[in-house]
């Protein structure tokens, strides 16, 4: 009996350091390969792209509007879909000018007849819709039971119910046409939930997993040229943070954001080829890998990340609901300048100190 003991503690030992081993050999590779999924297509991807239409979800500022611009240098033709029509004008001018079309549709992803004009207005405009891109998001920081419950409930509404609207509108138009590609913002929170972020979680988990099955139920009704792509990334430097609802008591900030061209190549690239859900960025990806091997370790040391950056070290900020209800004048680029704050309010914090 002690012999099995101690040969089954042994084995345990060993397979441990196996999987550890796997684990940090697949991270490297993962960090080897990410530049090429995360640069600006090439000449070859450029030309594939060109003259094709895509419909983009909240476009008027982050992931959304980066891809519309970039997309704009590539000579595709975009429709340009979000609550903030002015903003919306404004981007469609860079995509002309940059060679490209644009259509600017106002619309907000919660109401399904808002996404079912976007779609007959595309159709209408380009004959077909080549990609369709659901981006719009909103976030809700703070803990579960500080939130209010009608934050929480219009979250799940932009969030999770105006993606299956949105991906309702666009898998029907593929069916009829006999092709397409959806790609819906996930986040590496599809995957691996975050403190303080429960509901905006869960609604991405949410989205994850309605990709997954609507990839299956196309597979088996004989659509093989439609797909759908679940992107994750880490957390990025958008105006996501500025336009989060917060009840955290600090500003909205997290650890080692990336810059939004890395996601913007990303959901590009993955228009033309690639899997069905996309990790983007080593740091995604190593969290990705992290959670399947060690899911509830993974949870546990991102839990403590988040709770150092944003409960203790944050500076104070009032409560608000941010864009959830309503949309904000602040907060119109692709990059905020979260990094940069934060830099400035971690100095100011060590000379306080």
């Amino acid at each position: 009996m002690k012999y099995l003991t101690k040969f089954s503690h042994s084995s345990f030992v060993n397979f441990s350091s196996r999987m550890y081993g796997i684990a940090i050999l697949l991270l490297l590779l993962s960090f080897c390969l990410g530049g090429c999924a995360t640069s600006e297509l090439g000449k070859s991807g450029q030309r594939k792209t060109a003259g094709r239409t895509f419909v983009i979800v909240g476009a008027s500022s982050g992931f959304g509007r980066g891809v519309a611009e970039q997309l704009g240098a590539y000579k595709a033709n975009v429709v340009l879909a979000a609550r903030r029509t002015e903003l919306l004008e404004e981007v469609a001018e860079k995509v002309r000018a940059a060679g490209g079309t644009a259509l600017v549709v106002s619309m907000d992803i919660s109401k399904p007849e808002d996404v079912q004009r976007l779609a007959d207005a595309a159709v209408q405009a380009y004959g077909t819709i080549d990609v369709w891109i659901n981006m719009a998001g909103v976030g809700g920081i703070g803990r579960f039971w500080d939130i209010p419950l009608d934050d929480q409930a219009r979250i799940v509404d932009i969030n999770l119910k105006g993606f299956i609207y949105g991906s309702y509108a666009a898998v029907r138009q593929f069916r009829a046409q006999g092709y397409g590609t959806l790609i819906n913002m996930g986040s590496i929170e599809s995957v691996n939930p975050l403190a303080y972020h429960a509901s905006y979680a869960a609604t991405k988990g949410g989205i994850l997993n309605l990709g997954q099955a609507l990839n299956q139920e196309l597979r088996l009704d004989g659509h093989k040229n439609i797909r759908v792509v679940t992107v994750e990334p880490w957390a990025v430097d958008t105006p996501f943070w500025r336009h989060a609802a917060n009840y955290s008591g600090g500003t909205p900030r997290m650890a080692a954001m990336d810059p939004p061209s890395k996601v913007v190549n990303a959901i590009i690239r993955a228009s033309l080829r690639g899997r069905n859900e996309l990790p983007v960025g080593w740091k995604a990806k190593g969290a990705w890998l992290s959670h399947r091997l060690f899911p509830r370790l993974t949870e546990r040391l991102s839990a403590n990340i988040i709770h150092k950056y944003q409960i203790e070290n944050a500076p104070p900020a009032p409560p608000t609901s941010g864009s959830v209800h309503e949309p904000m004048e602040a907060g119109r680029g692709v990059d905020d300048n979260v990094r940069q704050r934060m830099k400035e309010e971690k100095k100011r914090r060590k000379q306080n100190n």
